[in-house]
């Protein structure tokens, strides 16, 4: 990592006199939260959106790592799911529900006093098509690990030199990533992704995806851990875990997770 990457993070941080951080959990908004607060303190404070996309789990082990970082928190209660344009599933999806999060901030920062929103944007995401970062420029949403250069690879050895959990943490987009783009996303069909993600993980699997197709489930397991499923016990482990949140056909893709829906 280069140093000055961080340095110019910190001065950055310095320049505001207060901040709300979108925080998920992540590898980057935990990182920003954790600089944030660091640098400002009280004066700091992370933003969570909770809503029916956001497993329980990782929401429990959000608000822990808040606590543990020492950083104030708000859990605030988003309304993408009374968004048609959300529900339809389109490819922008995601600016919709950054959208609503970043309009709660927004009131939530006038309520309390704060005159800077950020997010975790790094440096990586910088030329990529991202429909949240349209609505992060709508309401004028800094990214200071952007702004300071922080690769990906940077954010995770800085997390790492903070002792953060998350520094070798695996990407976690929302359950509604699971179904495909153009299929409605129903709070019934996340309970079931979540439900059956919960027992595919206690079987002790690590990066992997349940995609939901109606009626049937494609499970993605990452290449590395993907061997473990040519043992007929753990593949049928698998595939029940799966048949018992209600799905009727189970695919384990034998792509591996990275595959096109």
């Amino acid at each position: 990592m280069d140093n000055a990457h961080a340095i110019r993070l910190g001065e950055i941080l310095d320049s505001f006199s207060n901040v709300l951080v979108a925080y998920s959990g992540g590898v980057d908004s935990a990182c920003l939260l954790k600089a944030a607060h660091m640098r400002l303190g009280p004066r700091a404070m992370g933003v969570i959106a909770d809503s029916p996309s956001l497993p329980r789990a990782e929401l429990a082990a959000a608000l822990k790592l808040s606590r543990a970082i020492g950083a104030r928190l708000e859990v605030v209660n988003t309304t993408e799911f009374d968004n048609p344009d959300y529900l339809a599933n389109p490819a922008n999806r995601c600016y919709f529900c950054k959208h609503s999060l970043f309009e709660q901030m927004e009131r939530l920062a006038m309520k309390r006093g704060f005159s800077t929103l950020a997010y975790g944007e790094n440096a990586e995401d910088s030329g990529i098509t991202r429909p949240g970062s349209k609505a992060a420029a709508e309401f004028q949403v800094r990214a200071p690990l952007k702004e300071a250069g922080l690769s990906k690879a940077d954010v995770r050895a800085l997390s790492a030199c903070w002792g953060l959990p998350t520094a070798d943490k695996p990407a976690s987009p929302c359950l509604s990533s699971r179904i495909p783009h153009g299929t409605p996303v129903t709070t019934g069909a996340l309970a079931q992704i979540e439900a059956g993600e919960a027992s595919i993980r206690a079987l002790g699997f690590r990066i992997f995806r349940l995609r939901h197709h109606g009626i049937r489930a494609r499970i993605e397991i990452a290449p590395d851990e993907l061997t473990r499923v040519k043992s007929t016990p753990v593949r049928d482990q698998v595939i029940q875990a799966a048949l018992a949140v209600g799905y009727l056909e189970v695919e384990i893709d034998p792509r591996g997770y990275g595959a096109l829906f």
